[in-house]
């Protein structure tokens, strides 16, 4: 299970970490995951539900283990509004 973040802490931490980042485009296109993650976007390869925040990131529809490679995402944020509990 994912830990939830709110959008604009996640963006307010991104920007520390990647101070050179453009905040205003990540923000659309996490909008764009989280609206698409919510209406039921899967991962294009294996089906499984998408990771809204990775998918704003690299710019691709996958899931978190497609993305990342790791099964275990307790230990990374997902936004909370789409986080299922």
């Amino acid at each position: 299970m994912f830990m939830p973040i709110s959008l604009e802490r996640f963006l307010k931490d991104y920007k520390k970490l990647n101070p050179m980042a453009n905040i205003a485009e990540l923000r659309m296109a996490l909008v764009h995951a989280v609206n698409a993650k919510k209406n039921g976007a899967v991962c294009a390869i294996c089906g499984q539900p998408i990771w809204a925040i990775g998918m704003a990131i690299v710019d691709w529809e996958a899931c978190f283990t497609c993305i990342t490679g790791e099964a275990d995402c307790s230990e990374d944020y997902e936004i909370s509004s789409v986080c299922f509990f």
